[in-house]
């Protein structure tokens, strides 16, 4: 099988199919790399077309989240579990208990939490069979979706980082920025966005909550299909993955791509970002961006506070200026630069 080819290149140490009869339960977890530390990645619930379908996302998830923890100088390492369902199966509940029970027999070598598609319910599930889960009620994660937060206030510096680069200056007043995607990090970052006093252009699969934000944050809303033709200072991907393609990046008006969306550029990865420098565009690696929620979840299971969590996730402007540094000092794209401080964190253990 390709799948098994794609887990021996990658690197991975551990794949667990998980199935239970009972509650219906098809699932994967992918363990990247525990060099560093436990593996820790949250849990995503999607219908996916198929099996293959949802171990390449497992495994594109799980090595993205070991660059991730490295690059933002975590003790932990990157995994990722995937659920094959959706919510409002009958079964759902029982299905995040057997994967407890799943989780509980790797005895600790994996830490899971809430992603696209999971919430707090899910996770007050699979804790009763398992403690290496975050994000339940009663915790800083399971409460007024603190991950999502804590997500988009990362990626909030990380804009503000660029656009000194870029600008001269970190302030986002009167900057057009595109956000593609209102879930729970897209709705934070408008939040955020729309205090600093930048305008807004929105879209949205869910017209529902495009219109909250014309609303909420005086938002002008555009057509899925058409964001990509916006002219903007910052295109956000915040949907999901696999959007930047040659067609789509032909086709933006921006200066800087930051997005809270995992492994945003399509396959081949390095075609795409090639065609960004081509442009001119400066694009701000996901990875690095995106960092705020798993920053915030290992400072809490470090027994940090939430002045102290959120001082940590804003150390991601600090990491992203290295990133910039070491892409213009070396001649690479700013992925290429992300991947050298993860590789080299991750041999210097």
């Amino acid at each position: 099988m390709s799948e098994w080819n794609e887990l021996d290149k990658g690197g991975f140490e551990q794949f667990i199919w998980c199935r239970d009869q009972e509650s219906g339960l098809r699932a994967f977890i992918a363990i990247h790399s525990t060099k560093r530390g436990p593996a820790l990645g949250g849990c995503r619930l999607w219908p996916y077309a198929s099996e293959e379908d949802a171990v390449a996302d497992a495994m594109r998830l799980a090595r993205s989240m070991t660059y991730k923890a490295a690059a933002a100088g975590l003790a932990y390492g990157g995994g990722k579990a995937v659920v094959i369902g959706r919510a409002d199966d009958p079964r759902i509940e029982q299905q995040f208990e057997a994967l407890g029970r799943f989780i509980e027999r790797l005895n600790g070598i994996y830490w899971t939490g809430v992603d696209v598609g999971t919430t707090t319910a899910h996770m007050d599930a699979v804790a009763r069979f398992t403690r290496y889960v975050t994000d339940m009620s009663g915790t800083l994660g399971g409460t007024d979706d603190w991950t999502a937060d804590m997500t988009a206030y990362g990626l909030l510096h990380g804009m503000k980082a660029t656009a000194k680069r870029l600008y001269g200056t970190d302030r986002l007043r009167n900057l057009t920025i595109a956000v593609q995607g209102l879930g729970k990090v897209g709705w934070a970052l408008c939040r955020y966005l729309h205090r600093e006093g930048a305008r807004l252009i929105v879209t949205d699969l869910s017209m529902r909550l495009v219109e909250h934000a014309v609303r909420e944050f005086q938002a002008l809303p555009i057509a899925a299909d058409r964001i990509y033709d916006a002219p903007c200072h910052i295109f956000a991907p915040c949907a999901l993955g696999g959007i930047l393609n040659l067609s789509t990046i032909e086709r933006l008006h921006c200066r800087i791509v930051a997005g809270s969306a995992n492994n945003q550029l399509a396959a081949p990865q390095a075609v795409h970002i090639e065609a960004l420098k081509q442009r001119g565009l400066v694009y701000a690696p996901d990875y690095i961006v995106n960092a705020g929620g798993i920053i915030a979840t290992a400072a809490e299971l470090d027994g940090d506070g939430p002045r102290r969590i959120r001082s940590r996730v804003k150390r991601i402007a600090r990491t992203l200026e290295d990133v910039y540094l070491v892409a213009e000092t070396e001649g690479m794209t700013t992925a290429a630069a992300a991947d050298h401080l993860a590789e080299h964190a991750l041999r210097n253990v």
